[in-house]
Parts: structure tokens; C-alpha cells; sequence
């Protein structure tokens, strides 16, 4: 029989609240402390870190793990875990769901097209060092470590909090003690690292006059559109937002519904299928909105139900309640013997993305290099938040392609990155063999992403004998 005033009725509203309240005090500390309102640290991570050591004194204190208490449920670190786990997918939902009216040509699907492979190569570049550096560790320094740890760079860095903790978890189940907490450490380093490498590129090329910030005339920033002429009234028999979040819901259910067959079918792989769950997320909104878009074309709906606006800001509390719960859940006592390793991988995983990212940028996106770069950085460190902020201080309205690049790469990042995930599946058993194969991957991407040059540079090289052999003819 329930009782409304047991624990248990109320220990999600406790931890929930622990949570959003740590990012009102991240947000103020932001706004009042001038060293962290320079540094573009999100709020999130500012919010995260003070839950953190908040929790690591009350341990010290007491001896206890501040959200195993009761009042938290008595399980509260694995609650964190389920939050940051399922706001990765209902945050990439969301960001899927919008649509956009912008004409795209040849030109921009070429951008779009290698901006997905260079997010990719660049995983790729990050596990390559990753795995080298926990390899030569595990055989030198830190003998009996866990070698595949390396791989949760490219997690932890590119792709987030959530799929750090992932395949933390996984590791963690094949042998690596403390893989959860790894992965989320590995994580909030990225965020640092974004925002270190950001705002020491950005002060750098301001102080050598090359960077300047884009604003607009009224000296304001930037405001997305609020809503579209045909969209539904805000406020009609039901709520605009409720509209929004049952598309997300609905589509996070089809996500689920795959991927219970698919753990039917492949049994042995059912870890590495509900690891997946934001790209089945992301197969889950397209059958939603490809629905909509349906209904609309046979005249069944004539509105527009979905908002980007709308969707856009639950997206983001999406990614902010994912990274506060990811730093919060880390268990400084688990990483007590891996600090080296953590800080090594720290900043070489900083600065392998910053060189590679400026080489990228400045060959392949020269009319809009510096917008490129930032928005690829804090996307590839961070998140695709903390790439926006970072995009914003070049370019407040958005006004070069970088913001939309962002977006629409997910399809071709998504397709050639798949292989990455079924790596890191492999490594704990095949080390070595794994990070073979990152490196022949990157090479590959990299033959993909330089392909104009590369075959433009043969086609050269062939009309130059071709005109040497008629001269001598002649």
C-alpha cells in the first residue's frame, strides 16, 4: 500500500530538486563571478561541480554518499545515472524534431556532408590517442589497467556526458572498476576543455586584431524566432508545450519499442542496443515528424503542431539536466589510483581536437573558418550547447553556415560513426587489434574528407604528363 509520505514518494522530487536548484546557484555564481562569466564554462557543469563537492564534504563528514541517503531514495548515484542516461536521448529527440525551410544546394551539402566526416575522424582521432595512451599505461606505469578505457575519450569528449557513462558502464561490467565514474570525469574535463581552448583561441585572435564579434546593429544578442505564422495558437484547449513534449515522449517510446526486438534478437548485444538509445531516439522522432509532415501535405493537419522554438529550448533543458546529474553522479573515491591517467587523458584529448579542428577548418571552410572552428571545438569537447556559445561570440545571428552545419551533420556523423561504437564493443577484448583499426579508419575518413584535393591533385598531376608527352611529340 502506498503512502504519500514515505521516502519513496518523494525521492525523485528531492533529487530532481537537488539538481535544478544546483543550477540556479551555477547560474548565479556565472553571473557574479567575473572569472567564471569570462571563462564560457556552461552553468551546467558550474552547477554539477558545487553538487560535487558539496557531496564530496558530507562524505568526509559523515562518512556516508550524500545521494544514497533516504531521502533520496537510498539509491540516489544510480538515479543519477537513469537521468543522465535518458536526457541524452530526450535531448537529441527534441533537436531532431525541428524542421527547417532553408533552401540547401550543392555546395552546402558538401559542408554539411564534411562536417559529419569530420566529426567522426575526429572520434576517431581522440580514440586513437586514447587507446595508445591507457595501452602504453596498462604496460609501463600503471600495470593490470583496464586498456579499452582509452576509447571513452571520444565518448566523454565528442559525443557527451551520457554516452561516457555509457560505455563506462559496460567497461565497468567487463572488468574496469570505476568505469561509470571514469567515463563521467572524462566528460567534465570536456567541458573544461572547451572552455579553456575557446576562450584562450578567442582572446588570442582578438588581441591580434583578426577576430571580431558579430552583433547586431541594436548592439542586442541574438534571439531565434519565437514562432512561425501557421504554427498553433500558445494557448489553445491544450497547452503548446504539452503538444511538444507528447511528440517527444512518443517518439522516445518507438525508440524503446525497437530497442526491446532488437534485445529479443540479439541478446548478446543487448548492452551496446540500449547504448544506442539516442540514436534509435533519433530513428524515433524522423518516424514522428515524417508522420506530421504527412498530415499536413494530405491536408488531415493544417497548423504547424511543431515549434522549433519550443523545441529547441526543451532540448537544452534536456543536455543541462544530463550534464548537472553526470558531474554530480562522479565518485571521486572510485578515481583515487586513475587521477594520471584522467589528467593525461585530459589534456591530450584537448589538444589533438584544437590542431586538428584549425587544420580542418582553415583547408576545408575558408570562407567561414574561425565560426567553423569554434562551433566544431565545443561541439567535439563539449556539447552542441557549448558549441553555440562558443559560435556566438563570432556570430550572434547565426548569419554563416556553422550553426546549420550543426545540425544537419548528425545524418552523415551518424552513419559513418556507427562503426566507432561497434569498436568499442571489441576493445576490452582486442586492444591492440582495436586501435589498429581506429587508425586505419581515421586514415580512411581523412582520404574521404580531403577528397577534392586529393583526386584533383591526381587529375593535375595527369594533365600535366599528358601536355609533357605532346610537347615532346612535337
Amino acid at each position: 500500500m502506498i503512502h504519500f509520505w514515505d521516502s519513496d514518494v518523494w525521492s525523485w522530487i528531492m533529487l530532481f530538486a537537488i539538481l535544478t536548484g544546483s543550477l540556479l546557484v551555477g547560474n548565479t555564481l556565472r553571473r557574479k563571478i567575473p572569472l567564471l562569466r569570462e571563462s564560457l564554462i556552461p552553468t551546467s557543469v558550474i552547477g554539477g561541480s558545487v553538487l560535487l563537492i558539496f557531496a564530496a564534504i558530507y562524505k568526509a563528514i559523515t562518512g556516508n554518499v550524500m545521494f544514497d541517503e533516504p531521502i533520496f531514495g537510498g539509491n540516489g548515484t544510480a538515479n543519477l545515472e537513469i537521468i543522465t542516461y535518458h536526457a541524452l536521448a530526450l535531448g537529441f529527440i527534441a533537436s531532431s524534431l525541428k524542421s527547417s525551410d532553408k533552401p540547401v544546394n550543392k555546395k552546402r551539402l558538401n559542408e554539411i556532408f564534411d562536417t559529419g566526416v569530420t566529426t567522426v575522424s575526429t572520434y576517431l582521432l581522440q580514440g586513437v590517442f586514447g587507446m595508445a595512451i591507457t595501452i602504453i599505461a596498462a604496460l609501463t606505469f600503471m600495470p593490470g589497467f583496464f586498456k579499452a578505457a582509452g576509447l571513452i575519450l571520444p565518448f566523454g569528449y565528442g559525443q557527451g556526458t551520457g554516452q561516457a557513462l555509457n560505455y563506462g558502464i559496460i567497461y565497468e561490467e567487463q572488468g574496469f572498476q570505476g568505469g561509470a565514474a571514469f567515463g563521467l570525469t572524462i566528460a567534465a574535463l570536456g567541458f573544461i576543455s572547451a572552455a579553456l581552448g575557446g576562450v584562450v583561441h578567442l582572446n588570442i585572435r582578438k588581441a591580434s586584431g583578426k577576430l571580431k564579434k558579430s552583433v547586431r546593429a541594436d548592439g542586442s544578442d541574438y534571439h531565434e524566432p519565437f514562432e512561425d505564422p501557421d504554427e498553433i495558437p500558445m494557448q489553445e484547449s491544450v497547452d503548446k508545450m504539452t503538444i511538444q513534449i507528447s511528440f517527444i515522449i512518443i517518439a522516445y517510446a518507438i525508440s524503446y519499442i525497437f530497442m526491446y526486438l532488437l534485445g529479443m534478437a540479439l541478446p548478446n548485444m543487448k548492452a551496446t542496443i540500449y547504448g544506442f538509445n539516442f540514436l534509435l531516439g533519433v530513428v524515433g522522432a524522423t518516424i514522428v515528424k515524417s508522420v506530421v509532415n504527412l498530415l499536413r501535405k494530405t491536408g488531415l493537419m493544417h497548423r504547424k503542431y511543431i515549434s522549433n522554438f519550443l523545441m529547441t529550448r526543451t532540448s537544452n533543458f534536456f543536455f543541462d539536466l544530463m550534464v548537472v546529474a553526470g558531474v554530480a553522479a562522479i565518485r571521486l573515491d572510485e578515481l583515487e589510483s586513475y587521477w594520471s591517467i584522467v589528467i593525461i587523458l585530459g589534456a591530450v584529448g584537448l589538444l589533438v581536437t584544437y590542431i586538428y579542428l584549425r587544420i580542418i577548418c582553415k583547408k576545408l571552410f575558408p570562407d567561414y573558418e574561425e565560426e567553423q572552428f569554434l562551433m566544431m571545438y565545443g561541439m567535439l569537447t563539449g556539447t552542441a550547447s557549448t558549441g553555440t556559445i562558443l559560435l556566438r561570440e563570432v556570430d550572434s545571428e547565426f548569419k554563416t553556415p556553422a550553426a546549420d552545419n550543426m545540425v544537419y551533420q548528425n545524418f552523415p556523423a551518424i552513419v559513418f560513426g556507427f562503426p566507432l561504437m561497434l569498436l568499442a564493443n571489441m576493445a576490452p577484448g582486442k586492444p591492440e587489434l582495436t586501435l589498429g583499426i581506429l587508425v586505419a579508419f581515421f586514415l580512411v575518413m581523412n582520404i574521404i574528407l580531403f577528397r577534392n584535393q586529393i583526386f584533383r591533385f591526381k587529375k593535375k598531376n595527369a594533365s600535366t604528363k599528358v601536355e609533357e608527352k605532346e610537347k615532346t611529340h612535337v
